[in-house]
């Protein structure tokens, strides 16, 4: 009996010290790190990390333990919550979505249906071959159809699904993978008859004739989250392959013709840096009128990654050099002869950057947040939204900038919770209804990954 009150007591005195350190715990979060989450809250938390990551450029396996860390401990002391009150989930939440890219649409041009994939696994692998359902959703019903599927797709881009002009209203275009190769589908929704490309795309012109193309494979191996893995890359052990890189399609006669190879991009204004590199191409933009495209031209070496920003015609003739100073990440068109996009000079640094096609002339947008994101212009002109990676408190921020006021706020503050990092994290890709009343973007705020809409009137 002795010893048995002995158990108990000892019991006892080892819970009371568990709750003791559960006290001492909560009140080093709800005290200590308030106090820090304060000020982080005013900005410094992101010139932080950001200063971090540019030191470490060129030590990205460090970078991303640090980063780890840094969320890690962010995301116990986080609310987890996101707001306003005014974001609207329009997938169905007991299934993973998501769209894809900032450069597209996911809404019809009147504006009264939208599109989206339905995903397994987004948490777990870049890419996947099991089947994702292509679903278009009537914005008035809420009535979810699934229209097609899809075996090529992955966590950042999707399928590349998009509404397919000039109408941008009966015909809708992906990427799948059919009879062992990548393939284009057109897709009326009217007919549901299907029009097969033998190729994949990767940017579609306004007019809904052109589309350009790059090695979805190679991609996959050198940046996961953004290529398909239904076939081998036959290119993995190549640092500069001898074969084509860019592609251009005809999508009326479905003619594939390569326009420029890997070897061009090695030739061109060459860097000593490259020598012994791995090569890549990625993030090709056609311009609104079809006539240039811009792209970025990416090359590995020693772990250290280098980013230059090219534009050319649509048969890869008069290329040129607009940004070459070791890192340029994301970039949209104005029109066609002005590009906005989030880059380094030697000169002002990491700064979003207005650009003019053909020209040396840049200018640092200082309206903007210094923080890497998504740029895009609205479409009728008046505003730019971008976007942020996670914080210390896994938050992303949705900025709207007035460009008739330069006048910059921050219109949201997303969630994302632990599972989405690194390689299957998931960007907000904020991108514009067709009348510029409403975004649209992907989060991870709750179990799964899903599609969010934002009207803006009210900013």
């Amino acid at each position: 009996m002795l010893f048995r009150c002995h158990g108990y007591l000892c019991f006892y005195i080892y819970l009371m010290e568990l709750v003791r350190c559960y006290r001492f715990v909560t009140l080093v979060k709800e005290r200590l790190i308030h106090k820090i989450l304060i000020q982080y809250n005013k900005g410094i938390q992101m010139s932080l990390l950001y200063t971090i990551e540019t030191k470490l450029r060129k030590q990205p396996k460090l970078k991303r333990l640090l980063k780890n860390v840094y969320q890690y401990i962010g995301q116990i002391a986080s609310d987890r919550e996101t707001s306003p009150a005014s974001i609207k989930c329009v997938s169905n939440t007991k299934y993973e979505h998501l769209f894809g890219y900032y450069d597209k649409s996911p809404w019809n041009k009147n504006g009264d249906r939208i599109i989206y994939l339905r995903v397994k696994n987004a948490s777990k692998v870049t890419a996947s071959d099991i089947p994702a359902e292509i679903i278009i959703k009537d914005v008035m019903t809420e009535i979810e159809t699934s229209m097609a599927t899809t075996r090529s797709w992955n966590v950042q881009q999707g399928c590349m699904l998009q509404w397919l002009g000039p109408d941008f209203e009966t015909k809708i275009i992906f990427n799948d993978f059919r009879r062992g190769k990548y393939c284009a589908v057109i897709f009326s929704i009217n007919t549901k008859e299907e029009r097969i490309i033998d190729a994949p795309v990767y940017s579609v012109s306004q007019d809904g004739m052109l589309a350009l193309t790059l090695d979805f494979s190679r991609l996959h191996t050198l940046r996961p989250g953004y290529g398909y893995m239904n076939v081998h890359d036959s290119t993995k052990d190549q640092k500069c392959p001898k074969s084509p890189c860019i592609w251009a399609i005809d999508l009326v006669t479905n003619r594939v013709i390569p326009i420029l190879t890997y070897k061009q991009l090695f030739d061109f204004e060459h860097k000593d840096s490259m020598n012994r590199a791995f090569h890549k191409v990625n993030h090709i933009m056609i311009n609104p009128s079809g006539t240039r495209f811009m792209f970025l031209h990416r090359w590995i070496k020693n772990g250290v990654k280098y980013d230059r920003l090219l534009t050319c015609k649509m048969d890869g003739k008069d290329m040129y050099n607009l940004l070459d100073e070791d890192m340029v990440s994301h970039c949209n068109w104005k029109d066609d002869n002005t590009i906005i996009t989030y880059a380094h000079t030697y000169e002002f640094g990491d700064h979003y950057y207005i650009l003019h096609d053909k020209s040396s002339k840049r200018e640092v947008d200082k309206n903007l947040p210094d923080v890497d994101g998504h740029p895009s212009y609205s479409p009728n002109g008046k505003y730019i939204i971008t976007d942020s990676y996670p914080n210390f408190r896994r938050k992303q921020r949705l900025y709207l900038y007035d460009i008739q006021t330069q006048l910059c706020k921050q219109i949201a503050e997303v969630y994302s919770s632990k599972p989405y990092i690194n390689d299957t994290r998931c960007d907000l890709h904020p991108r514009w209804k067709r009348d510029s009343s409403e975004i649209c973007f992907d989060g991870a705020q709750g179990k799964y990954r899903q599609v969010y809409t934002l009207k803006i009137s009210n900013w």
